[in-house]
């Protein structure tokens, strides 16, 4: 139930999307309503700018002093109290000004403004004194009773614009005012969907009850890959829809739409709405409003979908629940998964979430009770689960100068010859992670930061991957000069596309990789170029290793599978067995058998033991018992704190102050400071606090206290990232 308008008159408070702690008081004028969730434009200092209001006048200010409210904006509905609510909470977890959580939900330019409209034209009985056949064509064009433009008339009676606008002086065509935007499609739950296995039917039946429940309720939807677990949680989507609610799927990266907007057209009859970066500001606008007044039934979406302003959210999916893309780690920090479990709960509803490889925190969840699991044991259909074995590639190296164990170049060649397809693995881009002169030893660094510059031998470049920085590959050592000196070291997924090619010169190879792939329709015509068979070898970062379904593919080698276990993070173990996992289940995913080979210099790693054998759940439970005896998450608290400044010097002492300053308090270690590994990312110097808590530890508290009277210098910027996922 929304709160009574307030009348004019009277005082609110008004949240503003900047870097503000809280909302500001100020004046409703007489004649003036508004209600909580208002959009209002308000003075700020000399300008005006968008507010939305939050509530009664805080009364910190005399209200004679108060500034009066510009203007409501009327157009658009309220922003609803759930959103409000989870902006503020979200904004007290993270310890993010409220006003930076704001700006996330209306990200829209434009989306408060009035809702165009467009001129298209109708038949009248009317003709004119003077047929022509150009005339007629329109005439018949027009005659079926659809609304067209002056420009779609003429483009489809082909004749040019001047003809139909002669018979629009003629009267023959009249103008009628239509919206702008194109309208919604609404998804129709009851459409025949694909037939459900026994074992997806008991699971979409529980899904589909939790949601006719209408209360929250958090669940694991735990399916190895390829068992279908789309199709089962569709019926939920189809139950909410049912129930006229709002449903959100959220999935981590937009390379996973492509087929699932397929996939959902198929089950649902249209495809739902779409919601993250690659949108049109024009699209963005569209959808913003379509969801705030509840035209959009369905919405797809990267993590900035939580923000949206649904008044009917219903259901909420978060799809590779596991996936550390759902982490937003600048600006705002939040991960969109343990968000979207506190949506839901603020709105009473179902949340699922849906994985092969469940992070650590939802298995332990679903282990203690907090939620409920329901598990898919095998593949739908026909398609079996792959065969994994690891190559020892101490005993099967690669050929000098090559990356490929003859182990796998051997089982390309059946694949070829099978006329099945093949997927090399390997999550680094570029060419060549590092550029080495053979003369003196010079590794080519990025001038602003503190690592390497990536080889792209195919643009002829070296680029950062953490500030993007470019320049030309130098002809000559920058360190000591000497000419043809530079060196490429390591493979990067151009290195084996490469090889690839020099060895199979018939095949036909596609390269997969973030960098040769812009916006999502390139992602959409590679991977239904692959659907088709119209690809042999496929070599791709981890862009290719989820979310994928294609029938020829039968063979997966992963380059480099100890590559994830080099850095020291605390997840290194479980994100090299989630991904390897999920890069596996590309292969043999329907009727023709797969084969997995991972390429590994310590195949007696426990990571690759797990994989080869299968043996997920007592892999999940070695890493359990081993952040259990550190309590590290999920059994313990983190705080990860980075000072940075431009000033090297200033990092460093605002760093010492804040070692000074840690308050005493129980099962609370702070450690550092620090240089963090990346220490220069952009120009700046950084170094980095860790706190180390207890789970029952109020770390939000812990840091309010540390960091409430902290003067921070200007030139220096402190960043506080609760529960982080990044360690760089």
């Amino acid at each position: 139930m929304s709160a009574p308008p307030h009348e004019g008159g009277r005082t609110v408070s008004v949240l503003i999307p900047l870097a503000l702690p809280g909302p500001y008081d100020y004046d409703l004028p007489p004649g003036m309503a508004a209600e909580e969730g208002s959009f209002v434009v308000v003075p700020l200092g000399p300008r005006e700018v968008l507010g939305v209001i939050w509530g009664e006048a805080t009364g910190e200010i005399d209200a004679r002093r108060l500034k009066p409210v510009s203007e409501v904006i009327e157009d658009v509905p309220p922003m609803p109290a759930v959103l409000r609510r989870f902006i503020d909470w979200v904004a007290g977890y993270t310890l993010n000004p409220r006003g930076s959580v704001l700006r996330l939900a209306i990200r829209a330019p434009g989306a408060l403004e009035p809702a165009r409209t467009r001129i298209a034209y109708q038949l009248t009985n009317t003709r004119p004194a003077r047929m022509t056949s150009a005339r007629e064509r329109v005439v018949a064009t027009a005659s079926d009773g659809f609304l067209r433009t002056v420009r779609e008339l003429a483009e489809e009676a082909g004749v040019s614009d001047g003809v139909v606008r002669g018979l629009v002086e003629a009267e023959t065509l009249v103008p009628v005012e239509l919206p702008a935007d194109a309208p919604f499609e609404d998804p129709d739950p009851d459409a025949q969907g694909l037939e459900l296995s026994p074992e997806q039917a008991e699971a979409a039946g529980c899904l589909v009850e939790r949601v006719r429940e209408g209360r929250f309720a958090p669940l694991l939807l735990d399916g190895v890959t390829g068992s279908g677990k789309t199709e089962v949680y569709f019926e939920a989507v189809a139950e909410a829809m049912r129930q006229g609610h709002q449903a959100l799927v959220l999935v981590p990266e937009i390379a996973l739409t492509a087929q699932f907007l397929d996939r959902f057209e198929r089950r649902f009859g249209c495809r739902p709405a779409e919601w993250h970066s690659e949108l049109s500001t024009r699209e963005r606008r569209r959808v913003w409003r379509g969801v705030a007044e509840g035209r959009v039934k369905a919405v797809i979406g990267a993590r900035s979908a939580l923000f949206l302003p649904f008044p009917d959210l219903g259901l909420i999916v978060i799809d590779e629940e596991h996936e550390s893309a759902f982490k937003q780690e600048e600006g705002v920090t939040y991960h969109a998964r343990d968000m979207g479990v506190v949506r839901a709960s603020l709105g009473s509803f179902p949340v699922i979430l849906s994985s092969a490889t469940p992070s650590l925190e939802s298995a332990v969840n679903a282990e203690q009770g907090r939620y409920e699991r329901l598990v898919l044991t095998g593949r739908h259909g026909d398609a079996q689960l792959p065969r994994i074995a690891a190559i020892d590639m101490r005993t099967h190296p690669p050929e000098r100068g090559r990356w490929l164990s003859p182990v796998l170049v051997q089982e390309m060649v059946r694949t070829l010859e099978a006329g099945e397809q093949s997927m090399l693995f390997l999550n680094r881009r570029g060419y060549a992670p590092l550029t080495l002169c053979r003369s003196c030893g010079h590794r080519i660094q990025c001038p602003d930061c503190s690592a390497w510059l990536v080889e792209h031998r195919f643009r002829r470049e070296l680029r950062c991957h953490h500030c993007g920085y470019t320049a030309p590959v130098p002809k000559a050592c920058p360190s000591c000069g000497a000419e043809d000196s530079l060196v490429a070291c390591g493979p990067g997924v151009e290195r084996i596309a490469e090889e690839v090619s020099e060895r199979f010169p018939d095949a036909r190879v596609a390269l997969v990789s973030s960098d040769n792939l812009r916006g999502p329709q390139s992602h959409v015509d590679v991977f239904s170029a692959i659907e088709e068979r119209e690809i042999d070898i496929v070599i791709g970062t981890q862009v290719m290793a989820k979310g994928h379904h294609f029938p020829w593919l039968t063979l997966v080698g992963v380059v480099d599978a100890d590559l994830g276990l080099e850095n020291g993070d605390l997840r290194a173990g479980e994100r090299t067995f989630q991904l390897l996992q999920q890069v596996a289940g590309r292969a043999g995913r329907a009727e023709r058998a797969g084969r997995v080979f991972l390429q590994s210099y310590m195949p007696e790693h426990g990571v690759m033991r797990a994989l080869v054998s299968g043996d997920r759940d007592a892999f999940l439970e070695r890493e359990a018992e081993m952040r259990e005896r550190m309590e590290l998450p999920p059994y313990g608290r983190l705080v990860g704190v980075v000072v940075s400044s431009h000033d090297g010097g200033l990092a460093q002492r605002v760093a010492r102050e804040m070692a000074r300053r840690v308050p005493a308090a129980d099962h609370v270690s702070v450690l550092g400071p620090a240089p963090a590994p990346i220490a220069l990312l952009r120009g700046r110097t950084r170094l980095r606090f860790l706190v180390k808590a207890g789970r029952g530890v109020n770390v939000q508290a812990f840091m309010n206290a540390w960091l409430a009277d902290f003067k921070v210098p200007n030139a220096a910027r402190i960043s506080v990232d609760i529960d982080p996922y990044s360690f760089l």
